[in-house]
């Protein structure tokens, strides 16, 4: 039954930070929140019994590849402000 609950709260977080991601002006916000989806569904697939496709989930797109959105979002910005 808890399982079924936390399953039910990723399906929720997941879908609403996919809207969020698509809804959001600043492409920052839009990376983070992509970020926290890529987290949360890495997490569903920990709870539906494919731990490792949840921890590659989680590391490749919730933290590298993340990173490398931010900094490139960083890059592109700052050179407009110059």
């Amino acid at each position: 039954m808890n399982l079924d609950i936390i399953q039910l709260v990723l399906f929720v977080l997941i879908i609403s930070l996919a809207i969020i991601t698509t809804k959001l002006d600043n492409i920052l916000y839009a990376a983070i929140s992509l970020s926290g989806m890529s987290i949360c569904l890495g997490g569903l697939y920990w709870l539906m019994y494919a731990p490792y496709v949840g921890l590659f989930q989680m590391m490749i797109y919730g933290g590298a590849l993340m990173v490398l959105f931010i900094v490139v979002v960083m890059y592109v910005r700052g050179s407009n402000y110059e």
